[in-house]
């Protein structure tokens, strides 16, 4: 009786620890997105990951301040949404242990207008939106420069601002904005820059509406940022591995016919 109680009591134990052992191999975690396309593809992810026994909950946001302090302060487990010149700024300016982990999506900035169909159409003293964010307005900035409508000092770099603008031949003025706000100011300026998420969210197409464009190559590729601490923990691989898995990449290509491009 002892020993039918013993192995009775071994079975119940096994399962248990199987049982245990199961739950611990899912995990959920958070990732921080903004709307449009960011959001769109790591739904794409988290069907991938869900594979692998990584659950993601995705928290998105309206604005590009917030997530990086959401993760910083550890209400989220990583975030989605930001070029490395952005969380470059970000970590310098605020002292985030943030890192990126890897490379997610190319959106090339656009110019856009709802008055006119050309850069050649500017009139003198024309507005321009840009967005407020350092890295985003510079930018902006060296995309108006390379359409050669302002030239900007030689050693202005990315992080360029309507004060090293050195010759301004049109003598355009310069309308800084909340990133996420321009496309809702197109009717109150002469031609906006916006980033290829918010002006896709606001219905706008960057290969069709935009009246300039970024090449799709440069230094403004999206990553994953996590905090340093957590970097080398085994749901950061498996989250970029989903990220990067043949089946996100055919939904980038698919959905978004080249306006947003794969990084990897």
């Amino acid at each position: 009786m002892q020993r039918r109680f013993a192995l009775k009591f071994a079975a119940a134990f096994g399962a248990a620890a199987l049982f245990a052992g199961a739950a611990q191999a899912d995990q959920t975690i958070k990732v921080g997105v903004t709307g449009g396309p960011h959001a769109q593809v790591m739904e794409e992810v988290k069907k991938v990951a869900a594979k692998d026994g990584l659950n993601i909950k995705i928290v998105e946001f309206a604005d590009y301040v917030q997530p990086n302090a959401a993760l910083a302060s550890g209400d989220l487990d990583a975030n989605s949404y930001q070029h490395q010149p952005y969380l470059d700024a970000q970590v310098r300016d605020r002292g985030y242990k943030l890192v990126s982990v890897a490379q997610t999506v190319n959106f090339p900035m656009g110019i856009y207008s709802k008055k006119i169909k050309s850069l050649a159409e500017l009139k003198n003293g024309a507005r321009i939106a840009l967005p407020n964010d350092p890295t985003n307005g510079g930018r902006a900035l060296l995309l108006l420069q390379k359409q050669g409508l302002i030239k900007l000092r030689a050693d202005a770099g990315l992080k360029a601002t309507p004060i090293d603008v050195i010759d301004n031949p049109k003598k355009l003025k310069f309308v800084e904005l909340d990133a996420a706000q321009i496309p809702r100011s197109l009717d109150d300026v002469d031609a906006a820059a916006i980033n290829t998420n918010f002006a896709m969210e606001a219905g706008l197409s960057p290969k069709k509406d935009s009246i300039a464009i970024e090449p799709p190559t440069g230094p403004y590729s999206n990553v994953i940022a996590v905090r340093a601490a957590d970097k080398d923990k085994p749901w950061v691989a498996q989250l970029v591995k989903a990220y990067h898995s043949p089946e996100v990449k055919q939904f980038i290509t698919s959905k978004y016919q080249g306006a947003v491009s794969a990084s990897w």
